[in-house]
């Protein structure tokens, strides 16, 4: 008997799910017959749905991947064995992931900057930190709500009538 037989059970079911969960995917369809008469909304809603479900399956046939390859790894005995430096990756590491082939030290740690969104380089959420090139007479660089909450907010009772 393994010291692994706990983690390989794990990784068989996890496996098992994911497959049974591929096998049984519907493949997207709108609930509409044509766009013609079809509210933008609904459309965004639509393609929303699919970017999830191809999100979700991508992730999913990751995820079977990498359990593949740690059960690869348990059958010849190279599990726990971290495959940069041949260091032994500690248990704890094993059960709180399974599919680490890795120890700590080697495991990806950078953000994959090729699968964010392309608008985060340019788009700001704040109005403290406006863009460098924009035109100055679009902003005064201030925080303008100021400026309008002396005029009165919701919050105030110049609102209340």
């Amino acid at each position: 008997m393994s010291k692994y037989d706990d983690i390989k059970d794990t990784l068989e079911k996890r496996l098992d799910e994911l497959e049974h969960s591929m096998e049984n995917d519907e493949e997207f369809e709108t609930t509409e017959l044509s766009n013609y008469d079809n509210h933008p909304a609904d459309n965004a809603t639509d393609l929303t749905d699919k970017h999830t479900r191809l999100a979700l399956r991508k992730h999913s046939e990751d995820e079977i991947n990498d359990i593949k390859e740690a059960l690869t790894a348990i059958k010849e005995g190279t599990y726990g064995v971290c495959s940069v430096c041949s260091k032994e990756i500690p248990m704890e590491r094993l059960e709180a992931v399974p599919t680490a082939t890795t120890c700590v030290e080697h495991a990806q740690q950078e953000v994959d900057e090729s699968i964010r969104p392309v608008e985060e380089s340019i788009l700001n959420s704040s109005t403290d930190q406006p863009v460098d090139d924009e035109d100055p007479r679009i902003r005064d660089y201030e925080n303008s709500f100021d400026d309008l909450e002396e005029v009165g907010s919701s919050d105030t009772p110049s609102d209340k009538q």
